[in-house]
């Protein structure tokens, strides 16, 4: 008895093992296909084409209208002198606009809650899209009252076209690398099954101090602006 039960339970294993799969999941499942990814990185240059100047106009007076009115005096002067060089007013901006109170300070040159008078603030961004103009403009600021020049930065109007053709390098970067990586495993590159864009950097602005009135107009360089991108690539491989 114990025998037969012994060879009958051995029997039933070996039916549940040689039982067939739920009809259909054979005949659907498809091979995993080998695959590599890699990553690639392009990058493109160009001259920049317009430049953001940041200027204005600080004053200061006993009284707040007095301080007021001699910042909008002097602050329409910058925009006429702006105008005379053909920059039109959608390329002007405001960007800052302050009326601050000013402390008397005691012996110790420690603040106090006396009031001595008021300073206005006033700053524009100022947008030149022709560079030739930059050197001008500079001076003209100056000379027509701006006190306050803080730091300009040079773009490039439509970064696509350069985007496009750093995106392009990166793509050509990803394959001289999936093929290296071919040769030495001795294996060769099917289609690819994937692309994604795992980073793109528009172009810096390129920072640059500007200089106070000389003789003649302000010397200024662009240099170059950049972009640059990074892909991963998924190839199938053979």
């Amino acid at each position: 008895m114990r025998l037969s039960q012994g060879f009958l339970g051995i029997a039933i294993v070996g039916l549940a093992l040689a039982a067939p799969a739920a009809p259909g999941l054979a005949q659907n499942a498809l091979p995993i296909p080998r695959t590599i990814t890699v990553s690639g990185t392009g990058q493109a240059k160009a001259a920049p084409d317009e430049a953001h100047l940041r200027a204005g106009v600080v004053t200061s007076a006993r009284k707040a209208a007095d301080a007021l009115a001699a910042n909008s005096r002097a602050m329409n002067q910058v925009f006429a002198a702006l105008r005379r060089l053909g920059i039109p007013d959608k390329s002007i901006q405001t960007s800052d606009f302050s009326v601050s109170p000013q402390y008397k300070t005691d012996r110790n040159g420690d603040s106090t809650q006396e009031i001595s008078g008021y300073q206005v603030s006033n700053e524009v961004v100022v947008t030149v899209d022709d560079l030739a103009k930059l050197g001008p403009a500079l001076d003209a600021l100056v000379a027509s009252g701006a006190n306050n020049l803080g730091s300009m930065d040079f773009s490039i109007r439509d970064p696509k076209p350069l985007m496009a053709e750093a995106r392009a390098a990166a793509m050509k970067d990803a394959q001289a690398s999936a093929e290296t990586y071919a040769d030495a495993g001795g294996f060769k590159l099917g289609p690819i099954l994937a692309v994604s864009e795992s980073g793109a950097e528009t172009p810096s602005p390129i920072m640059a101090r500007p200089m106070m009135r000389m003789a003649a107009a302000v010397p200024v360089a662009g240099g170059e602006n950049s972009v640059s991108a990074t892909v991963n690539v998924t190839y199938e491989i053979r």
